[in-house]
């Protein structure tokens, strides 16, 4: 795969989301952040919301679970029409396993890392996602500023996925922007999330073509 983009609907008008996905549609990806209010300090959506939202969108949604007992309800995720449904490394007890079963449904299993997680422990069994998310910010809310010293860890996942031949997409999220797109894919990153930097624009579908020029120019595998 190439560039993918993926808006984030955390910056869109909740009021107007269907609007809001036809205005991205020439991105790859809905990304939908579902947070609980335990797992990170907010509360956004839920099943009922990202149901529709599925049924709706013209591009496949990517839901990005920041909740607690993800081995409980990734699957209902998958089950309410999400095309790839990650969940966060530090709230899974059985990440392996949690792959596996969504993998089972036929959805792209991926997993995320907050920050101060650590990758070692994830690179022996990196065969078993199809994607790691490694958030550039802390994950909670929108609107923060991107953290320059997660290059590293995006560039090892790389490294790691291209020593065990492995097609891996390598995502990130947190504050990406036109600043920081082309340092992010030249660390390794493929699947860009975007925000306030989409759905800021006056032309959010222009500016996610954009995004992905720019990041096409730094992209090398």
């Amino acid at each position: 795969m190439g560039i993918q983009i993926a808006p984030s609907i955390l910056a869109a008008d909740f009021a107007n989301l269907e609007r809001d996905i036809v205005a991205v549609s020439d991105a790859d990806w809905l990304h939908v952040d579902v947070m609980d209010a335990h797992f990170v300090p907010n509360l956004t959506l839920g099943l009922p919301v990202l149901e529709r939202l599925a049924q709706v969108s013209p591009l496949p949604v990517d839901a990005h679970l920041m909740i607690d007992d993800p081995d409980r309800w990734a699957p209902k995720y998958a089950q309410a029409g999400a095309a790839s449904v990650t969940f966060h490394l530090e709230a899974a007890h059985d990440p392996v396993a949690l792959a596996r079963t969504l993998r089972g449904m036929h959805t792209r299993a991926s997993v995320a890392l907050k920050p101060g997680t650590p990758v070692d422990d994830l690179l022996p069994h990196l065969g078993e996602f199809d994607m790691v998310l490694v958030m550039t910010v802390e994950p909670g809310f929108g609107g923060q500023a991107f953290m320059p010293e997660m290059l590293p860890k995006i560039t090892r996942l790389r490294q790691a996925a291209h020593d065990a031949d492995l097609d891996l997409w390598i995502q990130v999220d947190g504050g990406i922007s036109g600043d920081n797109v082309e340092s992010v894919v030249a660390a390794g990153a493929d699947v860009l999330v975007a925000g306030s930097a989409v759905y800021g624009a006056d032309n959010p579908n222009a500016q996610v073509g954009l995004l992905r020029a720019q990041a096409q120019g730094a992209h090398h595998h």
